[in-house]
This record gives C-alpha cells, structure tokens and sequence, in this order.
C-alpha cells in the first residue's frame, strides 16, 4: 500500500512540481541568508577599517615621535642668563626628562659643545646611585640647581635641574660622547631625570611655557638653517 502511494505521489505532475517548488523556495530563502549574512559581515568589516585606519589626507607626513607620544613637552628660556634656554619632557608617571633646547646658547658656538662636567657645585652627580622604591640617595635640588657645565671651545654654560624635585640620574653616557648633544640633545642627549612632588610641579609648570608656546617665542632662531 504504502508502495502504491508513492508510485502515485511520483506520478502525479501536481505533487511534482508542488515538491520542485518548496525546494526552490528553501533554496532561495537559503541564498538570501547566505547573502544578508555577507552583507552584514562586510559591514562590519568596513566599520572596523574605518575605526583602525584613518583616511590617508587626514595622516601626517611623518609619524610622531616617542617623546610627542608618550611625554608633554615644557621648555623654559633664559633660565637665570640669557640664551639658556632648557627642555622639561614630563611623562603621565611624573618623571621629568631636563635637557638643552635647541635654542640654547651653547649650540651657537662653533663646535658646538665638546664636553660636560657633571662635578659641580658640592658633588659629583655622575656618582649618584639611587635604588629602592623610596629613591634612596636620590638627591633633592631646587629649581636652580646646578646640573652639570657643557663646555665649547670657546666657553662653558651651567645647566639647571629647572624643577625642584629628586634628581634620580643623569646621562652618564654624555660624559665619553658628549657630541649627542649636538646631534640628539631631545633624546640620547637628555641630561638627567628628576621626580617632583605633584605640589612642587604645579608650582614650576607656573615657570614654563608649552612647546606651542616656545616655538612662537623663538620663531626666528629655529628657522635658522642649523635648528631646521
């Protein structure tokens, strides 16, 4: 019986084209699934890439640098004589990173500078060695400070801490290449770390003025073919 049935069902051209039909309409719903799923996909993927990259007019000529990502960027100029003109690096931690602008006075030497003295004032700062997570031995400096003396070979200029704070190092590798601070005075040529307290910073940052603000005060000199 059951036999006949489906001899019936396979004879019938109704039944056949009924069968043919729910296939096609199950195909077809399949297909559209398939398609919105694929639509939806690129979708997401084009949101994605917009989030991740930016649109090429908008990047810069060149990326940014480690201290433009990662420090903001004080200077103060004149600093007790002028022409000694200082950079202050302050990372998110605190830390402040105390070098020479690149409008400091020494740099107008010919030469420019060909050694540096860390022995000033009443010690040694090259011998210090601070350990701990309290900073021991770390030397406590006010803002004017002595930090070491750059000498050319026509004169010598005493670099300042420029913050008042613990001074946890300084660039040891300066003393047998002093020549990084003519090339690199913003990065191997830094001269020293110092930690303010947060109450002592915001008292200094009164003293200094923005990158922004520095470029528009020296203007002329850093577009001198030597600071370009």
């Amino acid at each position: 019986m059951e036999e006949t049935q489906n001899i019936d069902v396979t004879k019938n051209p109704e039944a056949e084209d009924a069968i043919e039909s729910t296939k096609q309409k199950q195909s077809e719903e399949v297909e559209h699934h398939c398609d919105e799923q694929q639509k939806q996909s690129q979708c997401e993927e084009d949101e994605l890439r917009k989030l991740l990259l930016s649109d090429i007019g908008e990047l810069p000529l060149s990326p940014p640098s480690a201290i433009q990502v990662n420090f903001v960027s004080y200077f103060i100029t004149g600093f007790t004589k002028p022409g000694h003109d200082q950079y202050i690096y302050r990372h998110a931690n605190g830390l402040c990173v105390i070098g020479l602008a690149p409008t400091h006075i020494a740099f107008k030497d010919q030469g420019g500078i060909t050694n540096i003295d860390f022995n000033v004032g009443k010690s040694d700062r090259s011998v210090l060695k601070v350990s701990g997570k309290r900073k021991k031995n770390a030397m406590r400096s006010e803002s004017n400070t002595a930090l070491c003396k750059v000498s050319t070979a026509n004169d010598s200029y005493i670099v300042r801490c420029c913050v008042k704070g613990s001074l946890l190092e300084v660039n040891e590798r300066l003393i047998k290449q002093p020549q990084l601070l003519n090339s690199s005075a913003d990065r191997e040529g830094y001269i020293a770390i110092i930690m303010p307290r947060p109450a002592d910073w915001t008292k200094n940052k009164e003293s200094l003025i923005t990158l922004e603000e520095y470029k528009e005060k020296k203007q002329d000199i850093l577009l001198e073919p030597c600071l370009l």
